[in-house]
């Protein structure tokens, strides 16, 4: 639903609410927010609410501080986990400088740009992240452990899998935010789950993600359990994807995922920063079906890019080396942006490769372009990318 700043004013007076949390992300993707009261609703709407920006994870130091959150309305969301009189409710916001003019390291603003520019080329996107999570036990003081919750397998049912009640929690919760799921089952891994949603439009789906992981954490902790998004937190064992599946169509109905995939495998390299952040990101690239090669083929799991089985308006691609640490909006505008290239520059891709290249012969794999295998080989791959550097400011690298 659309809300306009009356609306979520009139929701505030009469649906009790008595907390507002103004909710952004920081460079990594994670989640900040502020609570305020109904009283300071409409100074945030119009003037907007200060933070301290040098307190945040790449948003600056101490010199010219102060941001302020301006929250969209549009985004009114009820959390659910909290008490139904004196509700508490949450907004994403535009971040702004004390002149009015945009934060450039606003990460959603980003994907805004991204998805503007591709509006502007008639080009409509879809896209549908997965999620891998893995529950642990807490110890008696309340600690993580890497204990797993249970030892049950790809797609097992209780008792073995152990995860059911609390995946119907969450498919729950996020259904009560407006959050469609669409499927969720045990993960191949000890104590690994998968909830995937159903698709929308990228900024939305960003949203989503964020909204994705608070509810998991929320539905863990209820439980007295600790939920883990890292990308390989047991060695050996199946790390977490962040599987994003995308679809993209021109005004006029025409398919163009062919060459938008071609400008993503141009360009992953370059971007490989954004969706695999992290150190630990590179333990899980390579193993259990996570990509190592810049590849793609129909069906296929051992690749970069696949090519679901499906026709028409369900065909997509599904990029496979993305990870839950990546920050949704810069992941989700770093493919846009590659693929725009692909489809200015009408790319085609590379021959498909039809092999499991995790059983392939080296003679195969040894001709193949390699994903970065370090969080300082991706680094310095993006530093000296002209493409990185058109979307990204200068700023996020300092």
């Amino acid at each position: 639903m659309l809300y306009s700043e009356k609306d979520v004013m009139d929701f505030v007076e009469q649906e009790d609410v008595k907390f507002i949390r103004l909710a952004f992300c920081d460079i990594n993707g994670k989640q900040k927010n502020i609570s305020i009261m109904p009283s300071e609703l409409h100074r945030a709407f119009t003037h907007g609410i200060s933070i301290d920006a040098s307190a945040i994870k790449g948003f600056g130091g101490e010199i010219n501080s102060d941001l302020f959150l301006k929250p969209i309305p549009e985004t009114l969301n009820i959390l659910p986990w909290r008490p139904s009189r004196g509700r508490v409710v949450k907004m994403f916001c535009n971040i702004v400088k004390s002149d009015g003019t945009a934060f450039p390291l606003d990460s959603r603003r980003l994907l805004q740009l991204a998805v503007k520019e591709a509006s502007d080329m008639g080009l409509k996107f879809h896209f549908g992240p997965e999620f891998e999570f893995y529950l642990f036990n807490l110890d008696e003081n309340g600690n993580p452990t890497k204990e797993p919750f249970d030892k049950a397998g790809y797609m097992d049912v209780a008792p073995e899998d152990k995860g059911e009640n609390v995946r119907r929690e969450i498919c729950l919760t996020l259904e009560s935010m407006g959050i469609q799921p669409e499927t969720s089952h045990h993960e191949e891994g000890p104590g690994q789950n998968e909830i995937d949603f159903r698709y929308s439009d990228p900024i939305s789906a960003a949203d989503n993600a964020v909204h994705f992981i608070t509810v998991v954490q929320a539905a863990a902790q209820s439980n007295g359990l600790y939920a883990d998004f890292s990308p390989k937190p047991i060695p050996g064992e199946c790390g977490n994807g962040m599987h994003i599946n995308i679809s993209v169509k021109s005004k006029d109905g025409k398919d163009k995922t062919d060459a938008f995939m071609a400008g993503v495998l141009k360009h992953i390299r370059e971007i490989t920063f954004i969706l695999n952040p992290t150190d630990n990101s590179y333990l899980r690239l390579g193993e259990k079906k996570a990509p190592k090669y810049v590849t793609w083929s129909p069906e296929n799991r051992s690749q970069l890019v696949r090519i679901p089985a499906a026709s028409g308006e369900y065909r997509r691609m599904e990029v496979r080396s993305a990870d839950p640490k990546a920050n949704p909006y810069l992941a989700f505008a770093g493919l846009i942006y590659a693929g725009l290239d692909g489809i200015r520059s009408n790319l085609t891709p590379p021959e498909a490769m039809n092999v499991n290249l995790f059983t392939a012969d080296e003679s195969v794999t040894s001709e193949l372009e390699k994903l970065p295998e370090t969080l300082e080989e991706a680094l310095e791959i993006a530093k000296n990318s002209n493409f990185v550097k058109s979307f990204l400011p200068d700023a996020f690298f300092c």
